[in-house]
C-alpha cells in the first residue's frame, strides 16, 4: 500500500495529498526516455552514417550536440526549477524534448540532425535533475530517499535493457528515424501524468539568475569538447584548436573566482568542500565517460567490424543491459544500508575488467568473450549511479535540491561528452592499435572510479561533508 504524505507548495497553496511512489514512477519516465534515446542513438550511428553520408566527426557531434548542450544548461535548469516551480519546468522540458525528437526524425542531413539534437537537449536539461529534486522533496527520510534513488538508478538499467532491442528492431524495420519518433508518445503521456500526480514545489528563497556564470560554463564546455573532437582533423597545433583550449582555460580561470564572489552563484562552490560530493562529481565524469566510450566503440565494432545487423547487435549487448538493470536497484539498497563504498569498488572493478577483456577483441573474437566483457561492464555501471546520486543530494538543503541534483547530472553529461570526444578522436586515428588503446582508456576509467571509491568514503571524507552541511547527514561508511 502506498504511503500518503503531504507536500506543501509555495505561495500559500493548499497542501495536497501526494503518493510518493506514484510521483517516483512518473518522474522516472523522464529518465527512461532520455536513457532510451541515448542507447538507441548509439545503436543507429552506422545507419545514420550510411544514409546521410556523415563523417566520424559528425557522428560524434550527433551524440555530443545533445550531451554538450545538456551539460551546459543543467545547472541553470535546476536553479530555475527551484525558483519558478519544479513541475512547471519539468513539463516544459518534456514538451521541448518531444518536439526535438519529432524534428530529429525528419532531419534531411547531418547538420540539421545535430541542430535538432541540441533542441532535444534544451528540453532534456529540464528533465532529470528537476525530476530528481521532485523526488528528493517527496522522500524526506534519508533511508527512504536512498531506496528511491536506487529505483531511480535502476531505470537507467531498464532503459539500457530495452533500448538495444527496441532500437535494433526499429532501425531494421522502420529505419533510424523511428528511434526519435518513439519518444513523442512517451513524452506526451509523461506531461499528462505530471499534471495529474506531481505536486508543484519551489524553493522558499529563490536564487537570482547568473547569466555571466552560465555563459562561462557554456564557453568552457563547448570550446573544450570542440577542440577534442576536431583536433585531429584540424591539427592539434593549429591556431583554431589552440585557441579553443585557451578559451576553455580562460573561462575556467574567470568562472571560479567570479562564482565565489556571488551571493547566488550558478555553481555552488561550497558544495565542493565536501569530499564525498567532489568525489561523486569526479566519479560521475569518469564513469559516464567510460559508458559513452563503451557504447560508441561497441556499436561500431559489432556493426562495422563484425557486420552484425542493428537488431543482432542489440541482442548481443542485452546481457550487459540486463545485468545493469539487476545491479542498479541492488546498489541503491546497499547504499541505504551500508554506504557508498562497496558499490563504488564493485563499479570500478567491473568497468576496469570489462575494458581489459574487450581490449583484446578482433574480427573473430568468440561471442562468449564479448558477453563476458559486457556482463562485467553491466555490473560495474549498474553499481555506479546510486552512490553518485545519493552523494549529490544527501545532506544538502532541500531548497537547493534542484541545484545539487543538477551538478551531479552535469557531471554525468560532461563525462559522456568527453568520453565520446576522446574515444572518437582515438578511433579516428585509424591506426592498427587505435581500438585497443580506446578500450584501455575505458579500463583506466574503471581504475580511477575504484580509487575514488576508496578515497572518498572514509571517516575523514564524511567529516568534510558534515562540516559543509552543518550537521552529519552522511551515509555511514562500509
Amino acid at each position: 500500500m502506498l504511503n500518503i504524505v503531504r507536500a506543501t507548495t509555495c505561495g500559500g497553496a493548499v497542501p495536497q495529498p501526494v503518493r510518493p511512489r506514484v510521483v517516483l514512477a512518473v518522474c522516472c519516465l523522464s529518465l527512461f526516455i532520455v536513457g532510451l534515446d541515448n542507447t538507441i542513438v548509439n545503436l543507429a550511428l552506422p545507419s545514420i552514417r550510411h544514409e546521410l553520408g556523415a563523417s566520424v566527426a559528425s557522428l560524434q557531434w550527433t551524440i555530443d550536440a545533445y550531451t554538450l548542450v545538456l551539460a551546459s544548461l543543467l545547472m541553470l535548469s535546476g536553479s530555475t526549477a527551484d525558483r519558478i516551480g519544479r513541475r512547471r519546468t519539468f513539463q516544459t522540458g518534456l514538451a521541448l524534448f518531444s518536439l526535438g525528437s519529432l524534428l530529429c526524425g525528419v532531419a534531411p542531413n547531418a547538420g540539421t540532425l545535430i541542430a535538432f539534437r541540441a533542441l532535444q537537449a534544451v528540453g532534456g536539461s529540464m528533465l532529470n535533475p528537476v525530476a530528481l529534486s521532485i523526488v528528493t522533496n517527496v522522500f524526506t527520510e534519508p533511508r527512504e530517499r536512498a531506496r528511491a534513488i536506487g529505483v531511480w538508478a535502476g531505470v537507467v538499467g531498464l532503459s539500457m535493457a530495452v533500448g538495444p532491442v527496441v532500437g535494433g528492431a526499429l532501425v531494421g524495420w522502420a529505419g533510424w528515424r523511428s528511434i526519435f519518433w518513439i519518444n513523442v508518445p512517451v513524452g506526451v503521456a509523461a506531461i499528462v501524468l505530471t499534471a495529474v500526480f506531481v505536486p508543484e514545489s519551489r524553493s522558499p528563497h529563490p536564487r537570482r539568475l547568473d547569466p555571466v556564470g552560465q555563459l562561462l560554463v557554456i564557453l568552457l564546455l563547448a570550446s573544450l569538447t570542440y577542440a577534442i573532437i576536431e583536433g585531429r582533423g584540424a591539427g592539434w597545433t593549429s591556431p583554431e584548436i589552440i585557441g579553443c583550449f585557451a578559451v576553455a582555460a580562460v573561462a575556467l580561470a574567470v568562472l571560479l573566482p567570479y562564482e565565489r564572489r556571488r551571493v547566488d552563484p550558478l555553481l555552488e562552490l561550497r558544495f565542493f568542500r565536501s569530499v564525498p560530493f567532489s568525489g561523486a562529481t569526479l566519479t560521475a565524469v569518469t564513469g559516464f565517460a567510460a559508458l559513452s566510450g563503451f557504447l560508441f566503440l561497441n556499436t561500431l565494432y559489432l556493426q562495422d567490424t563484425r557486420g552484425f545487423s542493428a537488431l543482432h547487435a542489440g541482442l548481443l549487448t542485452l546481457p550487459m543491459a540486463a545485468v545493469t538493470a539487476v545491479c542498479a536497484p541492488l546498489s541503491g539498497r546497499v547504499v541505504a544500508a551500508r554506504g557508498p563504498r562497496l558499490p563504488l569498488l564493485v563499479a570500478g572493478a567491473g568497468i576496469a575488467l570489462s575494458g581489459a577483456v574487450l581490449a583484446g577483441i578482433g574480427p573473430a573474437t568468440p561471442i562468449p568473450v564479448l558477453v563476458l566483457g559486457y556482463v562485467c561492464f553491466g555490473a560495474g555501471f549498474g553499481m555506479l549511479n546510486a552512490p553518485i546520486t545519493n552523494a549529490a543530494v544527501s545532506g544538502m538543503p532541500r531548497e537547493r535540491a534542484g541545484l545539487a541534483a543538477a551538478v551531479a547530472s552535469t557531471s554525468r553529461q560532461v563525462g559522456a561528452s568527453l568520453g565520446v570526444a576522446v574515444i572518437g578522436a582515438v578511433v579516428a586515428a585509424a591506426s592498427p592499435a587505435a581500438d585497443r588503446v580506446a578500450w584501455v582508456i575505458v579500463a583506466a576509467c574503471g581504475v580511477l572510479v575504484f580509487a575514488l571509491g576508496v578515497l572518498t568514503t572514509g571517516r575523514w571524507a564524511l567529516a568534510t561533508a558534515a562540516r559543509v552541511n552543518g550537521s552529519d547527514h552522511g551515509v555511514p561508511v562500509a
